[in-house]
């Protein structure tokens, strides 16, 4: 599975650093391997290690799955002044490895060491989240190191009732996401209706969309 470096914290769809730049969210443009590959190579051992539970640089087989070239993969990315600073995948499991009701998507996600807790995986994760309920996910799927212990408790603290279970390679992290509640509708204001309306049906104006 993926292993994932960060976890969601605060903050809104973009994040802050402590010198007030934005990094915008958007999906991985598969023909931007090199930048990719650039973002990963830039990264400390440590964070290499604790995304890959290994300190690899990603061959080219890897960067296709990073870039969201599988149909089962959604990758998408943070950038800040056009240049890569976060990234974070969904690999959705296909039903012979989760052959249950349950819908789940393996997370992985990793940030620039100078953007680190800036709220930056935050944002990857909640972007990432939403995009995998829109496609029907019904539960994540996470690696963590047994040291990560900053990370892990993140995820306890968002997530209480995750499943915490052993590999060899560290902890796995379940979490059954809540289901999504349907947009609700407004309730037109009730009026006095104009005395030629009386016994008539009058179909009132609710809004549409947002």
């Amino acid at each position: 599975m993926n292993g994932t470096q960060v976890t969601p914290g605060g903050g809104g769809a973009r994040a802050d650093n402590s010198d007030r730049a934005t990094a915008a969210i958007r999906p991985v443009d598969p023909a931007e391997q090199a930048a990719l590959r650039h973002f990963f190579a830039e990264l400390s051992v440590e964070s290499r290690y604790r995304r890959f539970f290994a300190p690899v640089r990603p061959s080219h087989g890897l960067l296709d799955l990073l870039s969201g070239r599988p149909a089962n993969v959604d990758a998408i990315v943070a950038i800040a002044d056009g240049v890569i600073v976060g990234h974070a995948m969904a690999a959705d499991l296909p039903e012979r490895i989760c052959p249950d009701a349950s819908r789940i998507t393996d997370v992985g996600v990793v940030v620039a060491d100078a953007w680190q807790r800036r709220g930056v995986g935050a944002a990857l994760m909640r972007a990432l989240i939403a995009r995998a309920r829109a496609r029907g996910v019904t539960a994540l799927a996470m690696d963590v190191l047994p040291g990560n212990r900053r990370v892990l408790a993140m995820i306890l603290g968002h997530w209480p009732d995750a499943a915490v279970g052993h590999s060899p390679d560290g902890l796995d992290i379940h979490i059954t996401l809540p289901p999504t509640r349907p947009r609700e509708t407004a309730r037109p204001q009730a009026t006095a209706r104009p005395p030629d309306a009386v016994g008539k049906q009058v179909r009132p104006l609710v809004p549409v969309g947002r």
